[in-house]
């Protein structure tokens, strides 16, 4: 089992071995697993899935910039992940979910939709949202709670433009 699956653990291979009949404990799997070396050939994996299907992948986003009446503007916008372009940028005071759902109608006039559509678990990113990317044709992808890697690309984006925006 470890050779063939060499991102397999012991708890892994423990549990399988239960499910076809062996009783055996896992700290014995461990102590008889011998132990792979991590393979860069993993890495490589995952940066040619991104490489193969980056012009199928949009991510959307939120950022804050503050005014100087101390009031709070929040930037919108929807990036192709396929030649980092921004296809559609607006500012509000009071974002909705309907609102955003606008802003993807907007992001996509004519054009069809990526294949899928990345965003985070803002509360503006609701159920209507989730809908209106269906009806767009585009698979709505959420990235889990706290994790603002998996959503890379539109998250440097905002930073520089975030930046940007300070230095004006």
């Amino acid at each position: 089992m470890a050779a063939e699956n060499p991102t397999w653990g012991a708890p892994r291979i423990h549990g399988e071995l239960l499910k076809l009949g062996f009783k055996v404990s896992e700290p014995t799997v461990s102590r008889w697993l011998r132990r792979a070396p991590s393979s860069p050939e993993i890495g490589k994996c995952w940066l040619t899935f991104l490489r193969n299907h980056r012009e199928a992948i949009a991510a959307m986003d939120f950022f804050t910039v503050p005014t100087l009446t101390f009031g709070v503007l929040y930037c919108f916008f929807v990036i192709s992940h396929g030649g980092r372009k921004i296809l559609h940028c607006n500012v509000t005071r009071n974002p909705s979910a309907l609102w955003v759902v606008q802003q993807m109608r907007e992001a996509w006039p004519y054009a069809q939709a990526q294949r899928f559509l990345l965003f985070d678990r803002d509360s503006e990113l609701g159920n209507d949202v989730i809908s209106a990317a269906n009806n767009l044709g585009t698979e709505p992808v959420r990235t889990a709670f706290r994790s603002p890697w998996q959503n890379g690309v539109a998250e440097r984006w905002w930073k520089a433009a975030a930046g940007t925006c300070w230095t004006m």
